[in-house]
């Protein structure tokens, strides 16, 4: 058995384990003895409150995880994710400002287009602003303008905000959380992903010849035009969807390749599906993580990635200061 496949056997034994622990795990916990009486409280616990939460968690995971590897491998880039180069960011944006107008409280399907418009015009303008070449310095200048403007965007409308519920809903939807997640949320947000995981797929032959450079890849047949758009479409659906149902959540798209590339190989599009389901590993791993946190209330998921993602990053900078002296 070669260890590319150990390693996804691995990961698909871990992601399915700590999907059972996601379901008994929180200040109750439920014995697998009680998941079989639908007569018994803890089974309302389970099936009515655990596990959309948990499948979300696997979604969304396996949304970001995709989606980084997928713009890591378009851009040749190792710091592209949806997270660092502001289309989480837009995204949320996008479902900020129907907080504001009160539009996403009566319609919660408006949150979900709201956030995906916002994932939609991001990636396409780093597209655009990146250039045909995708340069590294290009690429990145470019997040940080969409990020700047979607920090702008949402502190405007925390400065403006008409009652102190649009101000704690924002502030929800920045720190990111699976908490209180219905199956409602679930039938939103999952065909969307499903949908833009699978576009992403579709693209892996193309960002496996783009190692060689778009002339590389046009000369083997591959049209960089529906490469791009099945990219843009694929990263504003996972992202989108992703953001409308959870709220920013970062560092997992730059996390997972990172971590996944040494043990399944540094091809971009092999490293598509190991990262979906590394993905959904590492955030079910932190949404448990966060609901045995000894406090009063629940550390929402955001913050938790975060504080990984910091010191990830740390790693990553003083990594590459070294490959480069």
């Amino acid at each position: 058995m070669s260890r590319r496949t150990a390693t996804r056997i691995a990961l698909l034994a871990l992601s399915v384990l700590l999907a059972f622990v996601s379901m008994a795990a929180g200040r109750v916990w439920v014995p697998f003895s009680d998941w079989t009486d639908p007569s018994d409280p803890h089974w309302a616990i389970v099936f009515e409150l655990r596990l959309p939460r948990t499948i979300l968690a696997i979604a969304v995971g396996a949304a970001l995880g995709m989606s980084g590897a997928a713009m890591q491998g378009y851009t040749r880039n190792p710091l592209a994710d949806p997270g660092a180069l502001g289309v989480s960011s837009m995204a949320a944006l996008g479902a900020v400002l129907t907080l504001y107008l009160g539009a996403g409280a009566s319609q919660p399907w408006v949150i979900a287009t709201a956030a995906m418009i916002g994932a939609f015009i991001a990636v396409f303008l780093l597209l655009a602003l990146s250039g045909q070449a995708s340069s590294i310095v290009t690429f990145i200048l470019a997040g940080v303008i969409l990020q700047t403007v979607a920090g702008a965007g949402v502190a405007l409308a925390l400065s403006l905000a008409p009652n102190p519920w649009a101000v704690n809903e924002i502030v929800n939807w920045l720190m990111g959380s699976l908490a209180d997640r219905s199956v409602g949320e679930v039938q939103m947000a999952l065909p969307l992903i499903v949908v833009g995981c699978g576009l992403l797929l579709l693209i892996g032959r193309g960002l496996d010849a783009l190692t060689l450079g778009e002339t590389g890849a046009r000369s083997l047949g591959i049209n960089m035009t529906a490469t791009r758009w099945l990219l843009a479409v694929g990263v504003a659906l996972t992202a989108g969807a992703s953001v409308a149902v959870t709220g920013v959540i970062g560092f997992v798209g730059l996390i997972v390749p990172h971590l996944l590339r040494p043990l399944v190989g540094a091809r971009p599009g092999g490293l598509l599906l190991p990262s979906a389901i590394g993905g959904a590993v590492l955030v079910l791993a932190a949404d448990v993580a966060v609901r045995l946190t000894p406090a009063a209330g629940e550390v929402k998921l955001g913050v938790a990635m975060a504080v990984l993602g910091g010191p990830f990053f740390f790693a990553l900078l003083l990594s590459l200061r070294k490959r480069i002296a």
